[in-house]
C-alpha cells in the first residue's frame, strides 16, 4: 500500500522504523494516567507470582514465590515454592485464607497458566477446571486482568516490589536448612509487618488494626481445599513409579499394575482401587529413588537371598540391620531374617523392634527366640479378677510339704477298685 502511494523502499526498512517508533513511545503518551481504586472490606484479594533466589541446604535455588494480599486492609502473605504448579497455587490460597481469618468475595489474577487455559477476546477466558473447583470450594469469584495490564492488580504488584526490597536481602544472607524453615520465617516477618506498617489510606492505623475491622466482612474459611493433581501411573517390575525424573516405591504386590498418583505440594500419595497404598515425601531433585523397605517384605518371603544386597533394606531401622548382620553370618540366616520381617506386617514395626532389642541384649539371636519374645509382648499376663464374697476364713490354710513325703513312704497301696 505504501509503495502504491510512491514509497520506493522495501518491507525491511518499514519494519525497522515501526520497531524504533514503537520503542520510542509511538503515538501513546510516555506517561499514562490511572484511576485510583478503592475496595470495600472483604470485597477482594489480589494474587501474583514472583521469581526469587535463596540458599536452601547449602545450595542456591530458584524459588517461585506466591504473593496474596487483601485489597482493603493491605495485609499480605508471602510463600515460597520450588515450582509454579496447580498444587502449589492451591496451597498458597489455603495458607493465605487461614492467615487472614476468612475469604474475600473476589480474587483478582493475571492470566497465569495455572488458572487460565485460553485467553479469548476482551474478558473471555477458558478457566482451568481444577482451578475452578478450588474457587467453588471457597465460594469466591475469580476475575482476570486484561493482557499486559498489570496496573489492574497494582496492589499486589507493588507488594512484589516492596517485599523484594525489604524481605529478600535478609533471606539471601542466610543459609536455610529447608524450604519449610524459610516459609516459617517469611510468615513471621509478614505478621510483624502487619503490626508495624501504616495503612496507605489511613496513616493513623496499622494494617493489623484495619484487618481486624475487615475480618467480620470476610466469608467463613472452610476446610482447606484438597488441592492435589491426579494422574495414572504404571508400577514397574521393581515396584517403583516414576514422577518428574525420580522414582518412588509402592507395595510389591502392585507390580505391573496401573494405579493413581495424587500430587500434593510436599507429598505424593499412591491410591489403588480407592485405597491409599503408599505416601512419600516429595523429592524435587532429579534422578532420586525413594524407598519404603516395608513395601518389599512380601518379595523376600519368596526370595530371601535378596536381603543381602537389597537396596530398600539399607533404610531399615538400625536394630534390624544389626540383627541382619548377625543372622547372615550363619547358613539359612536370610530365611530367618525374612521370617522376622514377616512379623512386621502382622504385628507392627514397634513390637518387632522391641523384641529384636531384647533378643540382642540376651545374646540368644534366633528367629524362634525373637518370635517367642514378640508373642509374650503381644499377649501379656492377664490377672484373674478377685471374687467378692461375704465369707471370711478364721484360719488361713498353710502348705504342708511333709504330707507329700508321708505319701511317698507308704509301702502298702490302697486298692480303690476291687
Amino acid at each position: 500500500m505504501l509503495q502504491a502511494q510512491g514509497y520506493p523502499g522495501g518491507y525491511a526498512r518499514v519494519a525497522i522504523f515501526a520497531k524504533q517508533w514503537r520503542e520510542a513511545g509511538g503515538a501513546a503518551p510516555s506517561r499514562q494516567a490511572f484511576i485510583p481504586l478503592r475496595f470495600a472490606p472483604g470485597e477482594a484479594f489480589q494474587f501474583d507470582w514472583s521469581c526469587e533466589y535463596a540458599v536452601i541446604a547449602g545450595m542456591r535455588r530458584r524459588l517461585e514465590v506466591a504473593h496474596i494480599k487483601l485489597a482493603h486492609s493491605r495485609v499480605f502473605l508471602v510463600v515460597a515454592y520450588p515450582l509454579q504448579t496447580h498444587e502449589m497455587l492451591f496451597d498458597a490460597h489455603a495458607r493465605g485464607f487461614a492467615a487472614f481469618g476468612g475469604v474475600p468475595r473476589r480474587g483478582i489474577y493475571d492470566n497465569m497458566k495455572t488458572a487460565v487455559d485460553k485467553v479469548g477476546r476482551g474478558k473471555e477466558r477458558t478457566v482451568n477446571a481444577r482451578f475452578l473447583a478450588m474457587t467453588g470450594h471457597y465460594l469466591f469469584e475469580p476475575e482476570f486482568c486484561n493482557r499486559a495490564a498489570g496496573w489492574e492488580k497494582g496492589i499486589v504488584e507493588k507488594n512484589v516490589h516492596d517485599r523484594r526490597r525489604q524481605l529478600w536481602p535478609n533471606a539471601n544472607a542466610r543459609n536455610w536448612p529447608s524450604l519449610d524453615a524459610l516459609n516459617d520465617w517469611l510468615a513471621n516477618e509478614c505478621r510483624e509487618a502487619w503490626a508495624d506498617m501504616r495503612h496507605p489510606e489511613c496513616p493513623d492505623l496499622t494494617l493489623q488494626s484495619v484487618l481486624e475491622d475487615e475480618q467480620p466482612h470476610l466469608m467463613l474459611n472452610p476446610q482447606p481445599f484438597d488441592g492435589y493433581i491426579e494422574q495414572p501411573v504404571r508400577v514397574s517390575a521393581t515396584a517403583l513409579i516414576h514422577y518428574q525424573r525420580s522414582r518412588y516405591s509402592v507395595p510389591a504386590e502392585l507390580a505391573h499394575k496401573v494405579i493413581s498418583l495424587r500430587v500434593y505440594p510436599w507429598e505424593l500419595v499412591l491410591v489403588a482401587e480407592g485405597e491409599e497404598v503408599a505416601r512419600h515425601r516429595r523429592c524435587f531433585e532429579r534422578y532420586q529413588t525413594v524407598y519404603d523397605w516395608q513395601h518389599y517384605i512380601g518379595v523376600v518371603q519368596r526370595k530371601p537371598g535378596a536381603l543381602r544386597n537389597g537396596a530398600p533394606f539399607s533404610e531399615m531401622p538400625e536394630r534390624l540391620k544389626t540383627l541382619q548382620r548377625h543372622l547372615l553370618r550363619h547358613a539359612g540366616g536370610d530365611r530367618v531374617m525374612a521370617q522376622v520381617l514377616a512379623a512386621v506386617v502382622t504385628e507392627g514395626l514397634d513390637p518387632v523392634l522391641v523384641a529384636v532389642e531384647l533378643a540382642l541384649e540376651s545374646g540368644n539371636i534366633s528367629g524362634d527366640h525373637i518370635l517367642n519374645v514378640l508373642a509374650r509382648l503381644q499377649s501379656p499376663l492377664v490377672l484373674s479378677p478377685q471374687v467378692e464374697t461375704s465369707l471370711t476364713l478364721t484360719e488361713e490354710p498353710q502348705a504342708n510339704v511333709h504330707r507329700y513325703d508321708h505319701l511317698r513312704t507308704q509301702v502298702q497301696e490302697v486298692t480303690h477298685v476291687e
